[in-house]
C-alpha cells in the first residue's frame, strides 16, 4: 500500500495538485495511507468521514433525496460524495468510498460492493467494484483501488 501511496503523492506533487477523500467504509484509510508518505501535507488537504448515511449530506453536500432514490451504497451516491469533497476542500481532485465491507440487511447490496467517486477538473466518474474476502481485506482493497484511482486521475491527459 505505501509504494502506491508514494506514487500518487509523488505525481500530485510534480503536478502542483491537491487532494481530499470522503470515506465511509474506509473510515479514513484511504487518507491515512496517503498522510503515511512524508511530504504528503503538500498535497493531502484532508477527509471526510461520512460513515453514516445523515453525514454524508451534513459534510459533503450530498442531497438526501439522492440518496432515498438509489441508496448509499451506489454510483451516484460516491460521484456526489467526490463532488461535494472536491467544492468543500477546495481540491483539484475529490476521492470517494461508500460500500459494503460486511453482509447487512437483506435489502442491502451483498459484502463486497464498492463504489469509488472521483471527482477533478475533467469531472465527475465513479469506480464499480465488486470485492471478495473478510471485512478488513474489502477495506484495505478499496483503500488501494482509491489510490490508483487518485493516480489515474493525475496521469489521464487534462480537457
Amino acid at each position: 500500500m505505501l509504494m502506491i501511496a508514494q506514487e500518487a503523492i509523488a505525481l500530485l506533487q510534480a503536478r502542483g495538485l491537491t487532494v481530499g477523500t470522503c470515506e465511509s467504509l474506509t473510515g479514513g484509510m484511504i487518507c491515512s495511507a496517503l498522510v503515511d508518505v512524508p511530504g504528503a501535507s503538500k498535497v493531502v488537504r484532508g477527509g471526510l468521514i461520512t460513515y453514516q448515511t445523515d453525514t454524508k449530506t451534513l459534510l459533503a453536500d450530498v442531497d438526501a433525496a439522492l440518496i432515498e432514490a438509489h441508496g448509499v451504497v451506489s454510483g451516484e451516491v460516491a460521484r456526489a460524495m467526490a463532488e461535494g469533497t472536491r467544492a468543500r476542500l477546495g481540491v483539484d481532485i475529490a476521492v470517494s468510498a461508500t460500500g459494503m465491507a460486511s453482509p447487512g440487511d437483506e435489502n442491502d447490496p451483498p459484502a463486497g460492493t464498492v463504489y469509488v467517486g472521483v471527482a477533478s477538473a475533467r469531472g465527475v466518474r465513479a469506480i464499480p467494484l465488486q470485492l471478495t474476502g473478510a471485512r478488513q481485506e474489502i477495506r484495505q482493497q478499496t483503500v488501494e483501488q482509491a489510490i490508483r484511482a487518485i493516480i489515474t486521475e493525475v496521469k489521464e491527459p487534462q480537457v
